[in-house]
């Protein structure tokens, strides 16, 4: 039985030097929250805004001097394809239980501040557009960041105001 999920890969070549727009590729792709399958080559879930964002991808590897070929594909195996779905929501869930961590040291030091809740929001916000399998930790971060913001001071009705 062939996998349900339809992937878009991303094939690409860029020279070695000058090294700027192939640190500036990996760090798009990296945004983006692809897994790297190989050298080289990298997956996500197929969608317009995915297929829109490689497209842009490779076009920029291609003004850079590079080789891009941009693919849609599905696996012939539910078990290969389980096991990239599990990369993916694995890679996601570290850095959810890393703002449950931060969301528990704020709490912990007494540091419930607006900048660091609002801090968080945006870590969550930031990893939620790469999460294409949500994990359990989604839900539990979403919850130890609304606790948190929860905690913070009210500020003074106007009436009560000097």
């Amino acid at each position: 039985m062939a996998g349900s999920i339809e992937w878009l890969l991303l094939a690409y070549r860029l020279p070695r030097e000058p090294s700027t727009p192939r640190i500036a590729v990996w760090r798009k792709l990296g945004s983006l929250g692809v897994l790297k399958i190989g050298d080289g080559l990298v997956a996500l879930p197929a969608g317009a805004r995915s297929q829109e964002q490689l497209e842009w991808i490779a076009d920029e590897i291609a003004d850079a001097g590079g080789e891009a070929t941009l693919w849609r594909s599905r696996l012939t195996s539910v078990r290969a394809e389980r096991a990239l779905v599990d990369r993916m929501a694995g890679s996601i869930a570290a850095e959810y239980r890393r703002v449950i961590a931060a969301a528990a040291d704020a709490r912990r030091s007494g540091r419930a501040m607006k900048s660091v809740v609002a801090r968080l929001r945006r870590d969550l916000r930031r990893i939620s557009q790469r999460d294409y399998f949500p994990p359990p930790e989604r839900e539990q971060a979403r919850l130890a960041v609304e606790s948190l913001a929860a905690e913070l001071p009210s500020p003074m009705p106007e009436q009560a105001r000097p």
